[in-house]
């Protein structure tokens, strides 16, 4: 008979006391709301984490963290409910099957997508259970800052007395995944194999993660999910953003245009940054993106990584061109709708036509836009390709010279999804990935395909559970080569298809190197 797991376990601040899962969570421990670093507050606003202070006696673990500040509706965790928010948000959970293995267990790092503006990791989707049970692994789910919280930066206007940091919120993932390397193996994993996944601005994350530096021996293998490579922020447009940030802060009506305006001081910066509530800094963010739009900023999006300072020396695409990505073997892929959630909901995607034309000409974009019919849902492809598939193959196109490197495409899509006209859209995979289908949250999408979607699960969590422990995935998905280019089509049932879509890919690749040069 196997051991039981405590669900009290040190950690190197303290005891943490987790809750045994039932029903659904049957034969799993949750460890939530756990702190990595200290609170990011007062004087640790818009600074790298610092260390957490320990507590004594046993720290209750029963409850999800703060949900970083951002608008209260996408903050939501059932009907009528929704996660507190504050800037006190540096906490991480753990889930784990609840029994003492005789070897440590590989370790799954997730960090959740929302443009980088939002997303908690209390949201029901994300819960970790199902995927640590069935594939019998430990997996960590991370809260992390952004929006201007974690990525505007404003490490110029730093001075002795006060210092601001850049590239906030990846120094977070950082912190997340040193904290894991100190204290995982007292929950049963193993910090020699830390598998980091995430989707949307989390695949992006793991995709800055894999060209930081700051990196080296805190993961072994990634998987990123429908990232958006190319939304990142160039150190000048930083500047630019950091800016017009606090001149909205100042005065909220601010609007672009005078030249002559007189510098910002770093006194004046400090004032305006440490005096403003969570609330204020949050407004003047949202105007921020307002004004995004109706500048000649060339950096699309305020918000992202921004390219140049220690922890990201390149841009993840140009790294991954030139073969200097992190050697860990990756998992990287899109869905094949991914443009339908964002043209039927909200759509936050740059414009494609000027992001071709900024960065690699006129001509590269007459002969991409010719390959899509601009007026039908292909114009919404074309927009989602230049988001999240074109870089992503470039980036599989550089990683594949110097690690395994396996690519897919997420098929599938239930009735409810076909009859709704989403198709297997941004996000989708994430159902089959934390096998929440069956849940409250994931049941309404797959009525009337509940075996397939049981099948589905069942293949990707298996694919996503080997790779964490031997970084491959199961027998039947090949290597990603540039000579062959084999791609595995997760549907019911999968099959592999070499270089689908192999002309619009040329196209942006022809595009993306123009833009190397």
């Amino acid at each position: 008979m196997m051991t039981k797991l405590s669900s009290i376990v040190p950690t190197d601040l303290g005891l943490v006391e987790g809750v045994n899962g039932k029903r659904t969570r049957k034969g799993t421990i949750s460890w939530k709301g756990i702190p990595f670093a200290a609170p990011p507050i007062a004087g640790n606003r818009l600074r790298a984490p610092q260390p957490a202070t320990p507590w004594p006696g046993v720290r209750p673990a029963n409850a999800y963290g703060k949900a970083a500040v951002q608008a209260k509706r996408f903050t939501a965790v059932g009907p009528g409910k929704y996660q507190p928010i504050g800037e006190d948000c540096l906490t991480l959970n753990v889930f784990s099957p609840d029994t003492v293995r005789s070897t440590p267990r590989p370790v799954m790092v997730f960090i959740h997508g929302g443009a980088y503006i939002l997303g908690t990791t209390a949201t029901p989707l994300y819960d970790g259970s199902a995927l640590a049970r069935t594939q019998d692994v430990v997996v960590v789910t991370v809260q992390y800052r952004f929006g201007p919280f974690g990525y505007l930066d404003f490490s110029s206007y730093s001075t002795d007395e006060r210092t601001f940091d850049s590239n906030v919120g990846i120094r977070d993932h950082l912190a997340a995944l040193e904290w894991v390397q100190r204290n995982i193996a007292a929950f049963g994993g193993d910090p020699g194999n830390v598998t980091i996944f995430g989707e949307s601005a989390g695949g992006s994350a793991v995709l800055a993660l894999l060209a930081s530096p700051a990196s080296k021996g805190l993961f072994h293998a990634a998987i990123a999910q429908s990232p958006a490579p190319e939304l990142v922020v160039e150190a000048s447009d930083a500047r630019l953003y950091a800016d017009a940030f606090l001149r909205i802060l100042e005065s909220p009506e601010y609007r672009a245009g005078a030249r002559d305006e007189e510098p910002i001081t770093p006194e004046r910066a400090r004032q305006l940054l440490t005096k403003a509530s969570a609330a204020d800094l949050h407004k003047a963010g949202a105007r921020l993106l307002a004004y995004a739009k109706h500048t000649d900023i060339v950096s699309p999006v305020p918000y992202g990584p921004v390219i140049g300072d220690d922890i990201l020396p390149e841009a993840p695409l140009a790294a991954a061109q030139a073969g200097k990505l992190l050697p860990v073997p990756l998992i990287i892929g899109t869905n094949n709708d991914e443009g339908l959630l964002f043209a039927k909901t909200w759509n936050i995607l740059p414009p494609a036509e000027k992001t071709v034309i900024d960065a690699a000409g006129i001509d590269s974009w007459n002969e991409i836009s010719a390959l899509y019919e601009k007026d039908g849902p292909d114009g919404v492809r074309l927009s989602a390709d230049a988001v999240f598939w074109a870089p992503s193959v470039t980036i599989a196109d550089g990683h594949s010279a110097v690690a395994p490197t396996y690519v897919y495409r997420y098929d599938f899509a239930t009735k409810v999804l076909e009859k709704t006209g989403f198709g297997a859209t941004h996000a989708m995979e994430l159902f089959a990935v934390f096998g929440a289908f069956r849940t409250a949250l994931g049941a309404g999408i797959a009525v009337g395909s509940w075996r397939s979607a049981e099948r589905v699960t069942r293949t990707v969590q298996r694919h996503w559970g080997n790779f964490a422990l031997v970084h491959t995935p199961v027998a039947g998905w090949p290597k990603y080569t540039t000579n062959q280019r084999r791609v595995l089509l997760i549907d019911d049932p999968c099959h592999v298809r070499v270089d689908p879509g192999g002309e619009r890919r040329q196209a942006w690749q022809k595009a993306h190197a123009a833009r190397a040069h």
